[in-house]
């Protein structure tokens, strides 16, 4: 297996930046690991390393080598894995997820889901951005709404539903809505969505909000609209505690749009390890609970 000799020690030499933090992470020694990657480098006859005495950094022939060979080395352990686990959960999982989701929802169920399978490791990366989870090296991604035509698995795990609302503050002073064109006359508490979502009779309609406050962040807006700021529109989760406790009013409820898919999606070919699988059952049996505000049900 001449062709592998080398790879896993570049691989961790690239991802730790320096010898020495490979080699400990790796358990050799430091020569072992800088004459596995020179050996590597000659039979390949490329440099795949600028050195200096402190570090290391890719060259570019490097960095694309290196993004090919977490590939190659995730796809050999899997296929290691798929044969060893023999139904048990081993192995690490990289999942993918909207931070507000991934902090409040996903990240705890997780947590349990490891805590029941000591074999499990997992890394949760929290980004809004839309990431190719097969080029990155995921295995799992939590997206809503409508996903486009790809060649990943896509499995419905739970639905949301958005709210459009305000402060009883803000009503009495700015007046109430009877029509989605309404909002255009008042102040917008702006998200992460350049448009707010309806429905009139059985068509989708769109409106894009205008207001003076916009923020990434689910939580702050929600405080916004709490402080008499203006309308928002969020996802069912921020706001059902606050219209059950009055702070809060639903507004255009007959115009709400229809509830939002959420899905786990993830590459064909790890569908039926048990890592992958047996969580994606855990979050279709916990999360419709949790965006609702009852608790998990009990497994």
């Amino acid at each position: 297996m001449d062709a592998w000799r080398g790879i896993d020690e570049f691989v961790a030499v690239a991802a730790a930046g320096t010898f020495a933090a490979a080699a400990r992470k790796f358990g050799a020694s430091t020569t072992h690991m800088s004459r596995s990657v020179a050996l590597l480098e000659n039979r390949l006859q490329v440099q795949l390393f600028h050195r200096t005495t402190r570090m290391v950094r890719l060259t570019d022939t490097g960095r694309m080598f290196y993004e090919q060979c977490q590939r190659l080395l995730h796809d050999r352990d899997e296929a290691i894995a798929q044969i060893g686990e023999r139904g048990e959960p081993q192995g690490e999982l990289r999942v993918t997820c909207s931070v507000a989701m991934g902090e409040r929802f996903i990240a705890p169920i997780l947590r349990r889901y490891i805590e029941e399978y000591p074999k499990v490791s997992v890394t949760l990366d929290l980004t809004n951005q839309v990431v190719d989870i097969i080029a990155e090296g995921y295995d799992l991604a939590i997206r809503s709404g409508k996903l486009p035509d790809s060649s990943l698995v896509s499995t419905r795990i739970a639905m949301r539903s958005l709210y459009t609302c305000a402060a009883p503050a803000y009503l009495a002073r700015a007046g109430t809505l009877h029509s989605i064109n309404d909002l255009a006359h008042h102040e917008c508490v702006v998200g992460t969505s350049s448009t707010w979502q309806f429905v009139v009779g059985q068509q989708n309609e769109l409106f894009r909000p205008k207001g003076r406050w916009r923020c990434n962040s689910g939580i702050t807006v929600i405080d916004a609209a709490l402080a008499g700021m203006g309308i928002c529109q969020v996802p069912g989760f921020y706001a059902l505690p606050h219209l059950a406790n009055g702070s809060l009013v639903a507004l255009l409820e007959p115009f709400r749009a229809n509830d939002e898919q959420i899905w786990a999606v993830y590459p064909e070919q790890r569908h039926q390890l048990p890592k992958l699988s047996m969580l994606v059952d855990r979050l279709r049996h916990e999360l419709p609970a949790m965006l609702t505000g009852s608790h998990p049900p009990v497994a």
